[in-house]
């Protein structure tokens, strides 16, 4: 796992349904922000992303971001992020997600939250979080968090009997 965040950072950008106009709308207003760093979006959000970001670079002659995409949630996309997040790959999470609404992956978002709590992964659920993070003076620097030892977790001793 990295343990210096770079300066140009690996950020997921998720967003359920009720939310994408929102990220859209977010991402579009912080384009030259997160033109920067890379970019990994879930589903149709990764698209719309892309799309969205693609187009601001080009009307602005800027070069657009590097944008990977994975699956949608629902199809395993929340899984596949949670993995790169194990694996050191993601800095940074930006999740919209819709409180009203029941989600069928419920389940998976949960564990996608709880595993960006687990390796110190700034992690912002609205739109007021994701401006106080890409407003950051640390957004744009090397940085090194504090994650915990689990190693007493992983070798502690297990009563077989």
């Amino acid at each position: 796992m990295t343990e210096i965040m770079k300066k140009k950072k690996r950020i997921a950008l998720v967003a359920h349904d009720n939310r994408k106009k929102d990220m859209i709308e977010w991402v579009s207003y912080n384009w030259k922000e997160l033109a920067q760093h890379s970019l990994v979006g879930t589903g149709t959000t990764g698209r719309l992303v892309e799309e969205t970001i693609n187009q601001k670079c080009i009307e602005n002659d800027a070069v657009p971001p590097e944008v990977t995409r994975l699956k949608s949630g629902p199809l395993g996309g929340d899984q596949q992020l949670g993995s790169m997040i194990c694996e050191g790959l993601i800095d940074m999470v930006i999740f919209f997600w819709d409180p009203m609404q029941p989600q069928p992956h419920d389940v998976d978002v949960k564990a996608l939250l709880r595993i960006s709590v687990l390796y110190n992964i700034p992690t912002a659920s609205n739109r007021s979080t994701a401006d106080f993070l890409i407003s950051s003076e640390l957004f744009h620097k090397e940085y090194k968090p504090r994650i915990k030892d689990y190693s007493g977790y992983i070798t502690r001793s297990i009563d077989m009997e």
